[in-house]
């Protein structure tokens, strides 16, 4: 009698999955929230802390090459799938050389801002 307890108790456990559409999960934001507002800010030339300014402290600064900061954004919604952003600032010679990720390069990037 008491296998059978066990078995059935293990198979009740098993099945929790049928409760799961019932069960609340929060969303989970790691990272830098950037949108693309914030990325049409940025002008070749600015300096470093200019670009902490506009974007705040970057996720990661690449150890091997002082002049890339690393923006990441990734979403786990409770139900759904994942999402993620990256944005790559370069900089050269401790200014902003260009962008990359997924982002679109604003229009006046090209532009310096004046002194």
């Amino acid at each position: 009698m008491r296998i059978i307890t066990a078995l059935a108790l293990a198979f009740a456990l098993t099945n929790c999955a049928v409760f799961d559409p019932l069960v609340y999960k929060i969303d989970i934001p790691q990272g830098n929230y950037v949108e693309q507002q914030d990325i049409d800010q940025l002008r070749v030339g600015m300096t470093k802390e200019q670009v902490r300014f506009v974007l705040g402290s970057p996720v990661a600064e690449n150890a091997y090459r002082s002049g890339e900061w690393h923006y990441v954004y990734r979403l786990k919604p409770g139900r759904g799938s994942v999402t993620t952003r990256h944005l790559t600032v370069h900089f050269d010679n401790e200014l902003v050389a260009s962008l990359s990720g997924d982002y679109e390069t604003p229009e006046d990037f090209y532009t310096p801002l004046d002194d």
